[in-house]
């Protein structure tokens, strides 16, 4: 006999995703346990690298749904948004329609090369989100509006994810406006920054030029290392882009043996910090030190 829906809207896809769970739970009680006994410096850089677990979390349930049931799924929908401080339904517009369509290429909204010219350096990845967030909010408008007009009741599920973040924000701030910016609000803004920052990290300096069919994987940079078993394989870049329905789970192995000799060597990074340390800090002093760009030198990139 089959289970009634209420029970079988519990099952996990994977059970990898137990580690998924975990974040989602941690990351609110260091929340709750520091706004009842005071900041703890340990418990609130856990809470820091927490929130950017969150936000991959995030991206891996808007690419293939966590749960088998809708209404689990729903709920992860909500906690998400209650985590992140932001509505999940962005990533379908802004990283599935968007990103993963164009893969870097000139009709991506938020391609790096967009602001500034193809760049990879400090300043570059600090105003990315900003200035992505500047071209992709009206997207997120124009596509609100077409929801409305053609499916109402996506629209409204998508307002009440906003109701649902801005509510609390406010019941928060009404509790206590200096605990809720510490302990909720900046550690929110802080990975919405890293969320958006990855597409600079992930992206700048690789090859922007339309993406044919069959057409070369330089698109994307990887990074292996400790990376990927903290925080669901978000390293291994080319093998998502190329299978973004798959499982993350599924990514070391597919990065390993398909796509890791098919890619640029100097996409194929060994850890992120020493990627950030060595291109950002030790190539704004030693050119030897800084990134190559893979921008054919005939491209001409759109504003």
């Amino acid at each position: 006999m089959n289970a009634p829906e209420h029970f079988r809207f519990a099952r996990l896809r994977h059970w990898r995703d137990w580690q998924s769970l975990a974040y989602l739970a941690a990351l609110p009680a260091l929340a709750a346990w520091q706004w009842m006994h005071g900041f703890h410096w340990l418990l609130y850089g856990l809470m820091l690298f927490l929130t950017l677990g969150v936000g991959v979390i995030h991206h891996n349930h808007a690419h293939l749904r966590m749960w088998r049931g809708r209404w689990a799924n729903r709920f992860t929908d909500g906690w998400l948004t209650l985590l992140q401080g932001h509505p999940t339904f962005v990533f379908w517009p802004a990283h599935v329609a968007n990103h993963h369509r164009h893969r870097h290429g000139p009709q991506d909204a938020a391609r790096t090369y967009r602001f500034g010219g193809d760049t990879n350096h400090l300043l570059g990845y600090l105003l990315h989100p900003l200035q992505a967030a500047a071209v992709l909010y009206p997207m997120f408008v124009v596509w609100l509006g077409r929801l409305r007009r053609h499916w109402p009741g996506a629209w409204r599920y998508c307002m009440a994810q906003y109701v649902l973040w801005l509510g609390s924000w406010a019941v928060l701030l009404a509790l206590d406006w200096q605990k809720a910016l510490l302990f909720v609000i900046l550690p929110q803004l802080h990975g919405l920054h890293w969320l958006l920052a990855t597409n600079y990290l992930q992206h700048a300096h690789a090859d922007g030029q339309p993406r044919p069919q069959g057409a070369s994987l330089d698109y994307a940079r990887n990074f292996e290392g400790l990376i990927n078993p903290l925080l669901f394989n978000i390293g291994l870049h080319t093998a998502h882009h190329e299978n973004s329905k798959v499982h993350w789970s599924a990514l070391s192995r597919l990065h390993r043996d398909r796509y890791r000799a098919r890619v640029d060597p100097g996409l194929n990074e060994r850890g992120l910090v020493s990627y950030m340390a060595r291109v950002f800090v030790l190539g704004a002093l030693v050119p030897r030190f800084r990134s190559r760009s893979l921008m054919s030198p005939n491209s001409h990139p759109q504003p």
